[in-house]
C-alpha cells in the first residue's frame, strides 16, 4: 500500500452511481413532460430486454448513525398499510400511460428496512406491482434483511414470490463499533439469517461490510472478516464509510471526528480486507465488491453485463429503471427523476394522481457520451473513448498525475485503469467528469475517495 498515493489522491469525489451526479442535476429540475417522453422511448427501445423496479421502503426502528439513506424513524407499524397503498398507486400512475403492459426483469426492495414490513404486507405489495406487470422468466429479484428483524416467514415469503438475492448489513462485528454507530447485532443473529437463507434455498447471499468507521482497528476488522469467511457469503460489499454530517446532519454525529480512522490507516483496513477475501477465493468486482467465482456477479464481470445503477452493481443492464416510493429515484438512460423525499409530501402527490418528481436531470448528448465512459470505467475498468479529439486531450492532461504515478495506461483512445489504479478508480472517473470541472464546488458535496 503506498501511503504517499493516498495522501496525494484522497480528495473528496463523487461515487458514480450516475452521471451527472445528483448535486450536477439542472437547477431547472425535468419537466413531466420530458421525464415521461424519455421514459416512453427508452421503454419502447428495450422492451425485450424489460425493466428494473427498485422500491423504497424507507421505515427503520431505530437510527444508525452511519447511515446516509434516506429514512423515516419509527416504531409505529401502522404506517405499514397506508404506505404500501401508496406505492402500489404511484405504480398504476406508470402503468397507465406506459404504451404497453412492461416486462419485470428485476425488483429490489432497499431501505430504510424492508424487512420492517410484515411478510403478508410484502406479498400484498409485491402482488400489486406483478398484477399491473408480466414477469420475465429469468429474474432478479432481491431485497435489504436486517439480521435482526429477519424472520424466516419473510425469508420463504420473499423466496415464494420469486426472490432468490438477498443482502444483509452487516457493517461490524467490534461491540465498541456498533456501539458508536448504534448497531447492536450479534454474530449469532447473522449466522441465523444467513444458514436460514441457504437452507431455503437463495442463491446469493451478500453481506455488507464498512471500513473507516469509528473505533475500528486492525483487529476489529480481521475479527470481521474472519467471522465472514466461516458464513462464506457468495457476495461481500466492503464499502467505505462516506462521512458527510454536512449533508446528512446529525444522523452521522452520534461519535467523534477523531474516533475515526485518518487516510493510509482507513485504506490499511481495506487492504487487510482484500487480503483476506483474496486469500478465501474471492475476486473483486468493480468497486468495493468481492464475488466468489459460483456467484452471477463474478460471471458478469467475466461476460462483461456488469452495470452500475442507483442500485450499486447488478449482474445485468436495463436501460429502464422505476423507483417507487419516498426519495426513489428513477433512470430513462435519457433522463433521471427522484421521488419526494418527504413522506407527507410524496404520499400527497400521488394522492393527487401526480408523479411525485420533485427534481430530476434531462440528459444532454454530452452527459451520454460522459455518462458510457465513466459507466465503462467503474464496471469494466477500460473505456475507449468516442468523444472528441479536443475534449479527449482535456481528459488525458486531467489523468497525466495518475498516470505517472501508474494508476492508468493511455494508449490513443483506449484508458485503462491498472491493477494499482482499482484502489483509485473515483479519481480516475472524475477526470472524465465535465461537471465537475466546470462547476468546482464550493462547499463539500462528497466523501473523500479513498
Amino acid at each position: 500500500m503506498n501511503t504517499k498515493l493516498i495522501r496525494k489522491y484522497n480528495v473528496p469525489g463523487p461515487r458514480y452511481t450516475s452521471y451527472p451526479t445528483v448535486p450536477y442535476w439542472s437547477d431547472a429540475g425535468i419537466k413531466p413532460g420530458d421525464w415521461e417522453s424519455t421514459l416512453i422511448s427508452a421503454f419502447a427501445e428495450s422492451y425485450d430486454d424489460g425493466i428494473s423496479l427498485y422500491i423504497h421502503l424507507p421505515f427503520c426502528e431505530s437510527l444508525c448513525t452511519f447511515c446516509g439513506c434516506h429514512k423515516k424513524i419509527t416504531k409505529r407499524h401502522e404506517v405499514e398499510d397506508p404506505y404500501i397503498e401508496t406505492v402500489l398507486k404511484e405504480w398504476k400512475l406508470y402503468t397507465g400511460f406506459l404504451p404497453v403492459t412492461p416486462v419485470i426483469k428485476e425488483i429490489h426492495l432497499g431501505g430504510g428496512t424492508p424487512t420492517f414490513f410484515n411478510p403478508h404486507n410484502l406479498k400484498r405489495l409485491l402482488y400489486g406491482i406483478m398484477d399491473e406487470a408480466v414477469v420475465a422468466e429469468q429474474v432478479e429479484f432481491s431485497f435489504e434483511g436486517h439480521p435482526n428483524n429477519t424472520t424466516r416467514e419473510h425469508l420463504q415469503t420473499l423466496y415464494d414470490l420469486g426472490f432468490r438475492r438477498v443482502s444483509y448489513g452487516v457493517q461490524d462485528y467490534d461491540p465498541r463499533v456498533q456501539f458508536a454507530i448504534n448497531r447492536i447485532q450479534p454474530f449469532d443473529n447473522v449466522k441465523r439469517v444467513h444458514e436460514w437463507s441457504k437452507e431455503i434455498g437463495y442463491t446469493s447471499v451478500n453481506h455488507d461490510l464498512v471500513f473507516g468507521l469509528p473505533h475500528q482497528t486492525k483487529e476489529s476488522i480481521r475479527d470481521t472478516i474472519e467471522k465472514t469467511n466461516k458464513l462464506r457469503p457468495d457476495r461481500i460489499a466492503f464499502y467505505s464509510y462516506a462521512h458527510v454530517p454536512w449533508i446528512k446532519g446529525n444522523g452521522q454525529r452520534g461519535f467523534n471526528d477523531e474516533d475515526l480512522p485518518k487516510d493510509d490507516e482507513k485504506r490499511g483496513l481495506y487492504e487487510l480486507g482484500k487480503r483476506m477475501f483474496y486469500e478465501n477465493e474471492y475476486v473483486e468486482i468493480g468497486m468495493d465488491h468481492f464475488a466468489l467465482k459460483s456467484d452471477g456477479l463474478y460471471e458478469a464481470m467475466q461476460n462483461e453485463s456488469l452495470h452500475r445503477n442507483f442500485m450499486g452493481y447488478t449482474a445485468g443492464a436495463t436501460k429502464v429503471m422505476i423507483g417507487l416510493g419516498m426519495s426513489a429515484i428513477s433512470d430513462s438512460w435519457y433522463s433521471f427523476a427522484q421521488n419526494e423525499k418527504n413522506l407527507k409530501d410524496y404520499e400527497q402527490r400521488v394522492e393527487k394522481g401526480e408523479m411525485p418528481i420533485f427534481r430530476g436531470h434531462l440528459l444532454s448528448n454530452t452527459d451520454l457520451m460522459i455518462r458510457q465512459q465513466i459507466l465503462n470505467i467503474m464496471c469494466r475498468f477500460e473505456t475507449e473513448f468516442d468523444g472528441s479529439e479536443k475534449l479527449l486531450q482535456q481528459i488525458k492532461e486531467r489523468l497525466s498525475e495518475l498516470e505517472k504515478d501508474g494508476l492508468v495506461q493511455i494508449s490513443g483512445r483506449t484508458i485503462k485503469v491498472t491493477r494499482a489504479g482499482i484502489p483509485f478508480v473515483r479519481n480516475v472517473c472524475m477526470a472524465f467528469d465535465l461537471k465537475l470541472h466546470e462547476h468546482k464546488p464550493k462547499e463539500r458535496l462528497f466523501s473523500q475517495t479513498v
